[in-house]
């Protein structure tokens, strides 16, 4: 070989030097040619009558005589091609051999451009084109910092997906001389609606008319979806993404039970997708529950009177009802004095009332309660009770004979013999007339004083003297019992 490989990159303006493989060659003529891909023509000829260049070439062209090397100056792009040198010996034989020179141009002017301002998701192919002056260029495509191809000036996607622009587009034109990147392109790839969902703030069966209770339609949608409102597929007046409880209140039977679906159409896709259905009724809660019963001030008694309780509420249908007494489940009472409650409710709501009843009765099961025996100068406490409404009056007997007791109480500081005897606590109920009465027998006892000790005949003198006191006593006694007998009688 008598070349290097080639190419020869050089810039315009810029010299160049085809150097060759030659070392002090025995040579008659060196001849170099250039071929621009068109036609061949004469460049210059070393021989023995020394250089001899053609006249385009003439000021631009010189050859080195000893190793045949072609240097060029002044490059514009014309001087692109193939430089050809054939080197002939005294003998007459030839060596020939070629190299490609490449005349740079600088790159600037880099623009991007598509054959589309907007793309449809799997419906548009985008054609991308980069554009750039200069020479020898060679294109790589960026989307945002990743690199999707490379080597020429167009990128095409058949069937674009958002995920292909999701960040903006640019290209880079390059030769060996330097780079320089396009501006960024965006363009938009709508798409949508994907799969609509419907989201309902209370999934209840029924919901509480006036509530803030709303329904969501979302989707993904390049524009933004316009969404629709459906009532048992019937066009709502409503729209955007969600529907509030008061657009359904404003429909013909907004309290029956109803499916109501929401649909999303995208404007540049042309593609309508609906939700699945969402089914609800809404239901005026429970309000203004009163209760009602005798009126105030009738007298009860029991036994002998009846009464009516009722219960209503002024708004709201009502599903279910529960009667209460004393905050408990109103099951068969055996008493009915005491507070009663109703519970009125529906689906979404619940409210109550309540009446207080008061039914006479009594007095029963009247009772004493105290000491039955006691010592003298004990404290005596009875006490007396009876189930009664309204609460019994009391008056106590003392062996048939009224006191002046009016308590249910009767208290004795200091017990006597003569409180020995029968107590009769009458209890009585002003409203029913009745009267019911207990006997209490209490028994006062004397209390045996405590005898010294005593021994010999001290004792026997003792015991005399008692013995004679006790005969003296019976013989009292019996005198006593004879009279108090006869007293009585």
């Amino acid at each position: 070989d008598i070349l290097p490989p080639g190419p020869v990159d050089a810039s315009v303006g810029k010299n160049v030097t085809l150097r060759t493989l030659l070392v002090d060659p025995e040579y008659t003529f060196i001849i170099w040619n250039f071929n621009d891909g068109r036609e061949q023509s004469h460049v210059a000829t070393v021989g023995p009558a020394g250089l001899k260049v053609n006249s385009p070439y003439l000021g631009r062209v010189s050859v080195d005589a000893r190793s045949g090397a072609l240097q060029l100056s002044a490059l514009t792009t014309a001087d692109n091609g193939d430089f050809s040198v054939s080197v002939v010996s005294a003998e007459g034989d030839t060596e020939t051999a070629e190299i490609r020179l490449r005349v740079l141009e600088p790159v600037s002017g880099v623009t991007l451009s598509a054959n589309l301002a907007e793309a449809v998701e799997h419906n548009s192919t985008v054609v991308l084109t980069c554009a750039a002056k200069g020479s020898f260029l060679n294109f790589t495509w960026l989307n945002g910092t990743t690199s999707v191809g490379e080597g020429t000036s167009q990128l095409t996607i058949t069937g674009v997906l958002r995920t292909d622009l999701m960040r903006p587009i640019s290209c880079s034109a390059a030769n060996k001389l330097e780079t320089e990147k396009s501006a960024p392109l965006s363009l938009p790839v709508h798409y949508g609606p994907d799969e609509v969902t419907i989201t309902a703030s209370d999934p209840s069966a029924f919901v509480r008319a006036g509530s803030d209770f709303n329904l969501t339609c979302a989707t993904r949608s390049s524009p933004p979806a316009a969404v629709t409102w459906y009532q048992n597929q019937t066009l709502m007046d409503a729209t955007g993404s969600v529907l509030p409880l008061r657009a359904v209140q404003q429909r013909p039977l907004w309290q029956q039970m109803s499916q109501y679906t929401c649909r999303a159409a995208n404007s540049k896709t042309q593609r309508v997708v609906a939700s699945r259905a969402v089914s609800f009724a809404v239901m005026e809660p429970v309000s203004g529950v009163q209760m009602s019963g005798p009126a105030e001030g009738a007298v009860l008694l029991a036994g002998n009177s009846s009464a009516n309780l009722s219960c209503r509420a002024a708004a709201g249908p009502v599903s279910s009802r529960t009667w209460l007494k004393d905050g408990r489940p109103l099951a068969a009472p055996t008493d009915d004095n005491g507070r009663f409650e109703c519970r009125l409710a529906n689906p979404v709501s619940a409210e109550k009332a309540a009446y207080q009843m008061v039914v006479n009765f009594g007095p029963e099961a009247v009772s004493v309660s105290g000491e039955t025996a006691v010592e003298v100068r004990d404290a005596v406490t009875l006490s007396c009770s009876a189930a009664s409404v309204p609460p019994a009056n009391f008056t106590w007997k003392f062996n048939g004979t009224l006191t002046d007791v009016k308590t249910s109480t009767y208290a004795i500081a200091q017990a006597v013999y003569k409180n020995t005897g029968a107590y009769m606590c009458q209890a009585h109920n002003a409203v029913t007339g009745k009267s019911a009465a207990y006997t209490h027998n209490l028994s006062v006892k004397g209390e045996t004083p405590a005898r010294p000790p005593a021994s010999g005949a001290a004792a026997v003198c003792v015991c005399v003297c008692v013995c004679v006191c006790v005969c003296v006593c019976v013989c009292a006694c019996v005198r006593a019992c004879a009279c108090t007998e006869v007293f009585i009688e």
